[in-house]
């Protein structure tokens, strides 16, 4: 079950906001990272652009390992190694 907190941040007058450091250290974010804010209705989901990036990668790499035909590990080693040599799959 998802635990649900909340915290508060002020809206200063150029629309910015400090996040609390409890949120900051959820997502994993340091000075000069950048966050990814997600809109559904009403509410604003709030990620770490990095990993926002990395699940959309992920997602959209689902079922390309079986369209390529690799089955086990062997199988990819076997690939880069000719990709490596310049001979395509």
């Amino acid at each position: 079950m998802t635990t649900l907190t909340a915290s508060t941040a002020k809206v200063m007058s150029k629309g910015q906001i400090t996040l609390p450091k409890n949120i900051r250290k959820v997502l994993g974010l340091d000075t000069g990272d950048t966050v990814t804010l997600l809109q559904q209705d009403d509410k604003v989901i709030m990620m770490n652009s990095a990993v926002y990036a990395m699940r959309l990668f992920q997602e959209s790499m689902v079922g390309e390992a079986e369209k390529a035909e690799l089955k086990n590990d062997d199988d990819v080693v076997e690939m880069i190694m000719q990709m490596r040599s310049g001979n395509q799959p």
